[in-house]
């Protein structure tokens, strides 16, 4: 239980630094922060245009299949390598999270691979088969 904390406290470090919130900030204006200003926009100017299309877009970020979530944060840590690239600390952090990360999936991977090897293995061959044509 204390690795799975330590591992929480080291990823909220990261996240939760300042420059990481800013860079944050930045990448969710550019993935869903204009629709929220384009729909208050609308709703002043009385622009029927504006909140419809803000509107639709905020409707669309509902739908479970939309990767904004990770646009946003892959645009937060581009714009965290381009605005403090001496950050070394917050960089190295996400570096680790990364690798960490890379290997999860490379398991995951794995076991994937052998659960299908494993299961064609299992299944009858032709020769074998119970289905017999005609």
């Amino acid at each position: 239980m204390a690795d799975v904390g330590s591992k929480l406290r080291a990823a909220a470090e990261c996240i939760l630094n300042p420059r990481f919130l800013l860079c944050f900030g930045l990448g969710w204006l550019c993935t869903n922060g204009w629709s929220y200003i384009l729909f208050g926009l609308g709703t002043v100017l009385r622009a029927g245009w504006m909140i419809a299309v803000s509107s639709a877009y905020m409707a669309f970020l509902w739908f479970p299949f939309t990767p904004e979530k990770l646009v946003t944060l892959l645009i937060a840590i581009f714009l965290l390598r381009r605005l403090f690239p001496r950050d070394r600390r917050t960089l190295t952090r996400l570096k680790l999270l990364r690798r960490a990360a890379l290997r999860k999936w490379r398991e995951q991977k794995e076991k994937w691979q052998k659960w299908r090897i494993s299961r064609k293995t299992a299944l009858p061959s032709d020769k074998h088969s119970l289905h017999k044509p005609g």
